[in-house]
């Protein structure tokens, strides 16, 4: 098999994988939850990772370090998982990953999930953990991050920390982040086909479960695409030029220049939603490079 067909069929592992893991919509949240856990299952862990529950200020999560990672430094992780699955269990692999990428510690916590828990508590989780996380670390020395819904969730928290005037970390980012439970931006339709996985549908259903009836343009707290994006950190956004969510970050990048901040942009062809969770994609190692390299220069 030649070097493109052999990525071409680590990536349609990753797809397969994911459809597996993936009922129809409207299915019973226990099967989402179990699906996604028995996929990250799949993913080993390594032998040499240091993994420790802890309890940040009442939500639970993990912390997980790669050898030689710095205590010094720590990267506040949200997990994927649409608000209502995922957890820092399923996240230790990526989360190892993120930290010999990096040479920080990463904290991947718990945050509550719906329905049992719809908005706002994740955002309250977060700003909690954050509150907590500056008890140990100086601002200076945190990165806020999270992918596809814990990506949304590290911007709105964002926009809340600035808001109630708390010093803001050192810098952000996010993969595939979903940023606009209106499902408005334009690769909704021009990647429609393209992205195996994700639709407008999804995201407005899948949305409803976690808002209710709340309208996402008037909250940017559950929709960080409609809130003001000035007096915020250096930001990298990672998106998959063919998912449907890429526009999302294009938004939010041209958003927060427009408003004199910092955005960076990684679009790679081809991939998967999330696909730095799938440890044997090329491009999961190539897009971990580049997150390693934004937070060294912000950390120092």
């Amino acid at each position: 098999m030649t070097e493109t067909g052999d990525q071409q069929a680590q990536l349609d592992r990753a797809v397969q994988m994911f459809v597996e893991a993936t009922p129809p919509v409207g299915a019973p949240i226990e099967e989402w939850r179990a699906g996604f856990e028995a996929m990250a299952a799949q993913f080993e862990i390594a032998a040499d990772a240091d993994i420790q529950e802890i309890d940040a200020a009442g939500v639970p999560g993990k912390t997980v370090r790669a050898p030689g990672a710095r205590e010094d430094r720590v990267i506040l992780h949200f997990h994927s998982g649409g608000y209502v699955q995922g957890s820092s269990l399923s996240y230790r692999n990526f989360a190892y990953r993120l930290s010999a990428a990096t040479g920080a510690t990463v904290v991947v916590p718990d945050y509550r999930l719906a329905p049992e828990h719809p908005f706002p508590a994740p955002v309250e989780d977060a700003q909690t953990v954050y509150a907590w996380a500056l008890k140990t670390w100086e601002p200076a020395q945190i990165v806020i991050s999270g992918d596809s819904a814990g990506g949304g969730l590290a911007m709105a928290t964002l926009l809340a920390l600035r808001d109630s005037g708390q010093p803001m970390p050192a810098a952000a980012f996010a993969i595939s982040p979903l940023l606009d439970l209106a499902g408005e931006s334009p690769s909704m339709q021009s990647n429609d086909g393209k992205d195996p996985l994700i639709d407008q549908n999804m995201v407005v259903e899948m949305g409803k479960v976690y808002i209710g009836d709340i309208d996402p343009h008037e909250h940017p707290y559950c929709s960080a695409l409609w809130g003001k994006h000035h007096d915020l950190p250096p930001l990298l956004l990672l998106a998959s030029n063919s998912e449907v969510l890429r526009d999302d970050s294009v938004r939010l990048a041209e958003s927060v220049k427009a408003a004199g901040g910092s955005a960076e942009l990684s679009l790679p062809d081809g991939m998967v939603h999330i696909w730095t969770l799938f440890p044997f994609l090329e491009q999961a190692a190539a897009s971990l490079e580049v997150i390693g390299g934004f937070v060294k220069r912000h950390l120092g």
